[in-house]
């Protein structure tokens, strides 16, 4: 059996100023907007430039509760990690761009990260791992 894990919601506030955040400040491409009349809702995905794998499904707050939220998926803890194959780079663009770094770069065993905010302030984590594989034992 092969599974895989094709979108992660993260719940928002707006579609616009979501789409606008992602596309803008992180670049990601929009790779589908399409509304739902069933259920008065849109289909939003997001996904990391040239990126084929996981994407973003934005999903609006529609209940208190789930404005609540927005923001705190994950009760302050890292919520999503972006991979990169050139950390400086992407870092520096990101910082151009506006981008909140809440950690500083750190060099770790598996490579270098900091960690960053989106415009909800869920935390993410810019991450460029090694080209040798970490010994474990």
């Amino acid at each position: 059996m092969k599974q895989s894990i094709i979108h992660v919601a993260l719940v928002v506030r707006d579609y616009d100023e979501a789409i606008d955040f992602f596309t803008k400040k992180l670049n990601f491409s929009l790779v589908e907007d399409a509304y739902q009349p069933a259920q008065d809702k849109r289909w939003v995905l997001v996904a990391p430039p040239n990126s084929d794998g996981t994407t973003l499904l934005l999903a609006r707050a529609t209940s208190p509760e789930q404005l609540s939220a927005v923001g705190n998926q994950t009760g302050g803890r890292v919520f999503l990690f972006l991979t990169t194959d050139d950390f400086r780079r992407d870092y520096n663009e990101m910082l151009a761009r506006g981008i909140h770094f809440v950690r500083e770069p750190k060099q770790e065993s598996y490579g270098i990260v900091a960690v960053f905010e989106d415009l909800y302030g869920n935390w993410w984590d810019l991450v460029e791992k090694n080209l040798t594989k970490v010994d474990k034992t």
